[in-house]
């Protein structure tokens, strides 16, 4: 193996396929005379390297005339820095993840590789934190980005710690407390810290994959544990049956926006389903006969999402229901309230040219969640009163889903809820310790009931 100090490195070169568009960067050198090159899919990539290649003949290291690379380069060939690997991480993980949690999980690298950053202070944190979510979507990564873009991502990419370094405990450690905190240096829930670690955790074992660490560093760090708990529903957000009829009602007399929405909080309240599964019930999904009970058949939900993060890059395209595989759908029970309902609304506004029973006002696509929201809170304020309106009750559409399975588990009995948890979508163990709580105003009839108990000895 040769060893010189010669060594010439050229500008990056744009490479463009037939139509013009910029398809990679081309990065020549050469080392004793001899030429080398590499092609890179961003700029900031190509970027990275050659200012790793011009630092080290600055430095006046040596350069392997066999691979061309400085030494140190080439005897750690397979390091690189966090930047470059979170993007391949990302590309490995993308075409098996949903639309949103290819968003989370460009939302989570974007905290790891800040927090892995040499020297954060050179650059504008707004800019960095939007390069990264476009550098983590590999639909928008080799876009062409704006100035300030593009050199936030030159700036990540030869300024991230290399994965290697992730072995040092140290190292390690000050990552893990720089998660515990929010941007503005506040301490972050424990959920949102507990993601944050997953995904840390998962990037680590694809690294032992990729053999870029032998180990998983996680594993053998010795830190304070933070104490994780289940989310549970606050009984004080869910509202009992006169609450829930006295909400929808409301609802129907809010302008033109409202009484479309009626069967939209309905099929949450009646029926437990999530925004984005009643955002796309269509007619072909109802089971119903002129009254009593019906079915819902689910088979897809449109979860509100933008274009960038699904396949097809429609915005809030339709996918598979949560926490199922595709194609695989589930049965509710059509409670006779909500089939009732559900006619009114076929009767008076249709349907989409799809079949969906609910479309935005604008382009016919999924009803948004800031118009929904709104007439929500609108509904919120003309039944309620100041002082409840400003508590957690029923403060989001949401809380009609909690609300609608604590109903069915005090209306079918404990030893139904198998059979609600069915319904739900969720495992029966989630079911018991998230949502297995008090309708409003249960507690008192709770301790009622317990009082008489008492009486009658």
């Amino acid at each position: 193996m040769g060893r010189s100090y010669q060594v010439r490195v050229w500008k990056i070169e744009p490479r463009k396929n037939s139509k013009g568009k910029v398809t990679s960067y081309r990065l020549r050198w050469e080392v004793e005379r001899k030429r080398y090159s590499r092609q890179f899919k961003t700029e900031a990539l190509a970027d990275s390297f050659r200012a790793e290649l011009l630092t080290a003949a600055r430095n006046g290291e040596a350069f392997d005339t066999e691979t061309g690379l400085p030494e140190s380069r080439s005897r750690a060939d397979n390091d690189m820095p966090w930047f470059v690997f979170a993007c391949e991480y990302v590309d490995m993980k993308w075409p098996d993840a949903s639309p949103k949690y290819r968003k989370s999980l460009a939302e989570f690298l974007m905290t790891i590789t800040v927090a892995l950053l040499d020297s954060p202070k050179e650059i504008d944190g707004k800019a960095l934190r939007k390069a990264l979510r476009v550098a983590f979507n590999p639909r928008t990564r080799d876009e062409p980005h704006p100035p300030q873009v593009a050199d936030a991502l030159k700036f990540a990419a030869r300024s991230t710690t290399r994965v290697s370094a992730l072995a040092d405990p140290e190292i390690l450690r000050k990552l893990l407390q720089k998660l515990d905190l929010n941007i503005d240096g506040s301490r972050a829930s424990n959920n949102t810290v507990r993601l944050r670690r997953v995904t840390l955790n998962s990037a680590l074992e694809y690294a032992i994959e990729r053999e870029l660490l032998t180990t998983n560093p996680l594993k053998t760090l010795k830190t304070k544990k933070r104490k994780s708990s289940i989310q549970e529903i606050d009984p004080a957000a869910v509202v009992n049956p006169m609450q829930a009829r006295m909400l929808l009602a409301a609802v129907g007399t809010l302008g033109k926006q409202g009484p479309p929405l009626v069967a939209f909080f309905a099929l949450m309240y009646y029926a437990g389903l999530r925004p984005e599964e009643a955002a796309n019930v269509k007619k072909g999904n109802l089971a119903l006969p002129e009254e009593g009970w019906g079915d819902i058949h689910l088979e897809k939900a449109r979860p509100e999402v933008a274009g960038e993060w699904t396949d097809s890059g429609e915005a809030s395209a339709e996918g598979p229901l949560k926490h199922r595989d595709d194609n695989i759908g589930r049965s509710v029970p059509c409670p006779p309230a909500l089939t009732e309902i559900l006619h009114t609304h076929l009767t008076q506004f249709g349907t989409a040219r799809d079949g969906r029973l609910f479309r935005g006002a604008r382009d016919g696509g999924r009803v948004g969640s800031t118009t929904y929201g709104r007439v929500w809170a609108a509904a919120r304020a003309k039944v309620f009163t100041p002082e409840v309106a400003a508590g957690p009750l029923a403060k989001r559409p949401y809380d009609l889903r909690h609300a609608a399975v604590s109903t069915w588990l005090k209306g079918a009995g404990a030893g139904e809820a198998p059979r609600v948890a069915k319904w739900a979508g969720h495992s029966l163990s989630v079911l018991l310790r998230v949502y297995a709580k008090c309708l409003d105003g249960g507690e008192r009839a709770a301790r009622e009931g317990v009082a008489k108990a008492f009486e009658v000895w």
